[in-house]
């Protein structure tokens, strides 16, 4: 084959995952079906770990297929796996456009204290329970956020005009869809990381990649030993320089003929720019270390591999109830006394969800209700921008189990829809002052129509008004009585989040019974 092909392959790969990629986070109208992108996911490096470390499945083993690859051919997976690496790619190249001149890169000396201080901080940090920093610079985490809060309600829009100009026509292909709505300061986060990662490819390339992510710095620890390298013939290099500028990674030292082979990502840039044919890609046998190089600790080298490999040892979408309730005259005035938020279901509980969840936002993203929105303080600190259910947007579709099919880090645990419906992930309360049968002695009863299993339910109040009533043990806290409530700002009846999600008791007359499927044999 020749090294001329190797870039047009790599590219071809990176299209076509990357666009994949984006199909997954921007399909709000859930055509595709989950079971087609669970490849795709299962190759994700840091879900992958995080789900296999919680979870123990042998189907999220995908970091260790991407280590084998790093062995056998270096940061490939940085070349055309990692989204986040492929969307710098399309900015560095959009600058190179837009700065032209010669020498936009160069070989730089890397940044040893940095990268290695950064993944020493993520991994002690991850290793005492915590992930929001791994999440924070997980590389599929920045993307799938930028995607989901940025991306997404701009395709939403532009699909909603889309409709209503075909609606005049009366063409229905494109469904006007509800856009959801976030908290501004979740946006900080995601435009923080957009704007350093944007910056820094658009001035120097893969800056980012071999500078702050944890990911590239510890895949290339495992290049430096790979047994596929690029490589520079000493004898036909003529240190003319054009392989150091066209480096994205400016990881070539053309005047010492030498290659940084932990920051390279294989982009093979470098093969097609050389004059000389002095640069290939193939087995690299072990060579003579030169007097000018600065030789390597192995033993540390080993120590810290080592110590680190312990670490890692739709067509058919739900539509938002419509709220038919009487519309009040009078604003609540009881504020909603939550002591705990609601975790999505198949968490267990909150516990777990914030020691597993990276905040890719794919479950908010997959969400057709839009109940799922990152939090600012619900969690803590150290969960930010990690979803939980508000019910002021959206309620959990009885049926629904996007998210927990779709998670890629086993902080949703998948369940069947009939164990769902036995998953108490919060209780109902109901605060009499607030409602409107109490305040304007009007009747009611949204809360009560909307209740999936009947654990609100009316009761005799005054003359022939009703009034809500509440039965903790048949509660399930899927929201669709507090979003059915009509009374703004504070609700009259809300959903209070149970840390650890209990069992709830089955309703009489509602079936919930789990399916058992005959062996084909």
């Amino acid at each position: 084959m020749k090294y001329s092909s190797l870039k047009k392959i790599r590219l071809s790969f990176a299209i076509a995952f990357f666009i994949i990629v984006c199909v997954l986070f921007l399909d709000f109208r859930h055509l595709v079906p989950e079971s087609f992108f669970e490849i795709f996911l299962w190759l994700q490096f840091v879900p992958s770990v995080i789900k296999h470390i919680g979870a123990g499945e042998a189907a999220a083993l995908g970091f260790i297929a991407i280590l084998i690859l790093t062995f056998l051919s270096g940061r490939s997976y940085c070349s055309f796996l990692c989204p986040l690496g492929i969307m710098q790619d399309i900015i560095s190249r959009a600058g190179g456009k837009i700065k032209k001149r010669f020498g936009r890169f160069g070989f730089k000396k890397p940044h040893t204290f940095l990268r290695y201080a950064i993944l020493v901080l993520t991994v002690i940090i991850t290793l005492t329970g915590g992930v929001y920093i791994l999440g924070l610079l997980d590389p599929y985490g920045i993307f799938g956020r930028f995607m989901t809060y940025f991306v997404r309600p701009v395709v939403i829009i532009v699909n909603n005009f889309l409709a209503s100009i075909l609606g005049h026509f009366d063409i229905y292909t494109l469904v006007d869809t509800r856009k959801p709505s976030f908290k501004a300061a979740v946006y900080v986060i995601p435009a923080i990381f957009l704007l350093l990662t944007g910056i820094m490819s658009l001035m120097k390339g893969r800056l980012y990649c071999n500078t702050v992510c944890p990911v590239g710095t510890f895949l290339g620890l495992i290049s430096k030993v790979s047994l596929f390298r690029i490589r520079i013939d000493n004898v036909k290099c003529s240190k003319c320089g054009r392989c150091a500028i066209a480096c994205k990674s400016s990881c070539i030292d053309f005047l010492n003929m030498e290659i940084d082979n932990s920051r390279c990502v294989d982009c093979f840039n470098c093969i097609g720019t050389c004059p000389d044919n002095a640069i290939s890609f193939g087995f690299s046998s072990p060579a003579k270390p030169r007097e000018s190089v600065v030789q390597v600790d192995e033993k540390k080298r080993h120590f810290v591999i080592g110590s680190l490999l312990m670490f890692f040892g739709l067509s058919q979408r739900t539509l938002a109830q419509e709220r038919n309730g009487p519309v009040p005259k009078k604003e609540s005035t009881v504020k909603e006394n939550k002591t705990s938020p609601v975790s999505p279901p198949g968490s267990t509980s909150i516990k777990n969800f914030t020691s597993k969840c990276t905040a890719c936002s794919l479950c908010v993203s997959a969400c057709p209700n839009n109940v799922l929105i990152p939090s600012f303080t619900e969690y803590g600190i150290a969960g930010i921008m990690q979803p939980h259910m508000d019910y002021h947007k959206g309620f959990c579709a009885y049926e629904c189990t996007r998210c927990l099919e779709i998670c890629p880090t086993g902080a949703l645990l998948p369940l069947l829809p009939e164990a769902k419906k036995l998953t108490q992930i919060g209780r109902a309360v109901f605060i009499k002052e607030n409602c409107i049968v109490q305040t304007e002695r009007t009747a009611c009863g949204a809360c009560a129509e909307s209740c999936p299993t009947k654990a609100v339910h009316m009761v005799p109040f005054t003359g022939n008004l009703t009034i809500p009533s509440t039965t903790d043990d048949i509660c399930i806290g899927c929201g669709h009585c507090e979003f059915a409530c009509p009374v703004t700002p504070y609700k009259a009846i809300f959903v209070n989040g149970n840390p650890v999600h209990a069992a709830a008791k089955k309703p009489e007359n509602i079936k919930t019974e789990l399916k058992h499927e005959d062996f084909p044999f």
